[in-house]
């Protein structure tokens, strides 16, 4: 970046919201053991009966994380949307494997933002089998 430019308000703001989202996700429990062990206390009505010791950073993490984790999945989305390939439309000897570039930073297909977000999410089967399902 530019020393005599100023950071653009707008992505200071996205980074800002980013960082916090994962500075309480760091900061509370974990629930994916106890989610397995919780299963299996599902009553009839569909509901688990809990009762457990949280502390504020949990309860602060819970209010807002669905919020949350759906602005950080519409950001996903978005940039899945932005960074796709294209044919590049050069010649190539392999007529049947083009060339391509990512259609927004004309980089050469993947691209770094692809990449980026394929190994920070990770593949379809590296996700929990109830996340598998809905995708």
């Amino acid at each position: 970046m530019n020393a005599d430019r100023p950071e653009d308000p707008q992505r200071q703001g996205l980074r800002e919201l980013l960082e916090t989202i994962l500075v309480h996700t760091e900061k509370a429990t974990s629930w994916h053991d106890q989610a397995a062990r919780l299963r299996g206390l599902v009553n009839r009505d569909g509901y688990v009966p809990v009762h457990a010791r949280l502390q504020i950073e949990d309860l602060e993490f819970l209010a807002g994380a669905r919020t949350e984790l759906l602005r950080f999945a519409e950001l996903g989305l978005r940039l899945l949307d932005l960074h796709q390939p294209r044919d590049a439309g050069g010649i190539t000897s392999d007529a049947a494997h083009p060339i391509l570039r990512c259609r927004s930073c004309m980089w050469r297909w993947p691209c770094p933002t692809f990449r980026a977000m394929s190994e920070s999410f990770g593949t379809p089967r590296d996700l929990p089998d109830s996340l598998q399902e809905s995708a």
